[in-house]
């Protein structure tokens, strides 16, 4: 039986050496690849992203991202984002006052976290909603790798999430059909991240 494939993109930003290297391991075969044909054709596309918002989504346009993305998403092709590569799934950046368009699959809107100390970096526990296929079976007491200053605040219409709290509460990872967005890092989360990423994985052969 082949392996699920996934397009792990390189528009100019990301953890991809890790993040390749975690995809394989959870049972993917995995092609790290600027072409979006290929991009299109993946039995899942991973949307890595490090840094800031408007730099991300300037890679993602420049490379005709944006659009394989919304045309995934409407065949109901799954796509997972990953931190700022999660976060451009949204449908605005706000950083240091400027206003960033993102690619609108969910709708919300990526600001700086009221908390007392920024980035919030390390280990942190995430309140799942029930029926999330991303975190089946993985134990609601375990931890995933964040490292980020900003993130969505709310819920996405018609999606599901997992919340974390850091001084604030804010979205950690939503899923809605085909698409789906984690705030930490998966390829980083030790056990726990292996386990998601294995979900999505085999959602991918189903």
């Amino acid at each position: 039986m082949s392996k699920p494939s996934v397009a792990l993109f390189d528009y100019g930003s990301g953890n991809l050496r890790s993040a390749f290297r975690a995809l394989e391991r959870a049972g993917a075969e995995v092609e790290l690849t600027s072409d979006l044909d290929a991009a299109r054709r993946a039995d899942g596309l991973f949307v890595p992203g490090v840094g800031a918002f408007a730099a991300c989504m300037a890679g993602v346009v420049k490379h005709g991202l944006d659009t394989v993305i919304r045309e995934r998403v409407a065949a109901d092709a799954p796509v997972l984002g990953v931190c700022v590569g999660a976060q451009v799934l949204f449908t605005e950046g706000v950083e240091h006052g400027i206003e960033t368009e993102g690619v609108g699959v969910f709708e919300g809107r990526v600001e700086l976290l009221a908390a007392q100390r920024v980035p919030h970096m390390g280990w942190n526990t995430v309140a799942v909603d029930e029926g999330m296929r991303l975190f089946a079976g993985i134990d609601p007491e375990e931890r995933f790798y964040f490292v980020h200053s900003y993130a969505a605040k709310a819920t996405p219409p018609g999606a599901l999430a997992a919340v974390c709290t850091h001084d604030e509460p804010f979205i950690a990872a939503v899923e809605r059909g085909s698409a789906a967005a984690t705030q930490f890092h998966p390829e980083k989360s030790g056990d726990a991240g292996y386990a998601l990423l294995s979900n999505w994985i085999k959602d991918l052969a189903a």
